[in-house]
């Protein structure tokens, strides 16, 4: 028979013991970062320019600045959008709104890494929870300006968040996170916006040659066919791989 003071010890170390193995917070691991894969046409000369202005920002403008910048800039295109239903002059301060929303949604992560100023979850979080606003606010400018059907503005709104969506899955399951399809990326889609903004401000019933449809319906419709068709063939590439990886 144990002493009592023994028994108290054992018992102490018994009970510390079944605590310790029941312990409902483990520590949080580091987390990792997905691989960013960005193949555009204009990736090569967007990161030389990112990197130059990033370098030459004032200290007192920080990642969260540019963020900022960029979700107003994407809001006051949409309100340009839709203000061009009565002044062409809406297509143009839709341009200018383009551009700033490049400079604060391209220079925000890169500015946090040449600082080393990097919160990865909440910096991805965030500035994917902004583009899909964002999205919604350009798509619904558009709409209502007149310059295309708003049901094909829709469906570019519903086209976008489908592969973002796809690209949101794919970098937690497969670690790398997409950022152009088919050498078309953000900065792309800006550039082809903003041509078109300039060809309907000169010529506001402009039309694709051969074609009787306007030019942003022609334009949306085979943005929307491109973006399903990317949406539907990554999602059987990573359903397909996930399956190898996971067999049962």
């Amino acid at each position: 028979m144990n002493p009592p003071q023994t028994a108290h010890t054992s018992a102490m170390q018994k009970i510390s013991t079944s605590g310790n193995s029941a312990k409902p917070f483990r520590r949080q691991q580091k987390f990792k970062n997905a691989t960013r894969l960005q193949n555009s046409f204009t990736a090569a000369t967007e990161r030389k320019a990112l990197l130059w202005l990033a370098a030459r920002l004032s200290p007192s403008i920080n990642s969260d600045h540019l963020t900022v910048l960029g979700f107003a800039a994407m809001f006051l295109a949409g309100c340009s959008y839709a203000l061009a239903r009565w002044t062409p002059w809406g297509l143009l301060l839709a341009t200018i709104c383009l551009a700033l929303n490049w400079f604060g949604d391209s220079l925000d992560g890169t500015l946090a890494r040449v600082r080393n100023r990097q919160r990865p979850r909440y910096g991805f979080y965030v500035d994917h929870m902004i583009d899909s606003f964002g999205a919604l606010f350009l798509m619904g400018g558009l709409a209502a300006s007149g310059y295309i059907d708003w049901r094909i503005a829709m469906g570019l709104l519903v086209a976008f968040l489908l592969l973002s969506i796809e690209s949101y899955l794919a970098s937690y399951t497969l670690g790398i996170f997409r950022l152009s399809f088919a050498k078309f990326g953000p900065t792309e889609i800006r550039i082809l916006l903003a041509i078109a903004n300039t060809a309907l401000f000169f010529l506001p019933s402009a039309r694709i040659p051969g074609w009787s449809h306007r030019l942003l319906d022609i334009g949306g419709v085979i943005a929307i066919v491109a973006m399903t068709a990317m949406a539907i063939f990554a999602a059987a590439t990573h359903t397909i791989s996930l399956y190898r990886q996971e067999t049962l």
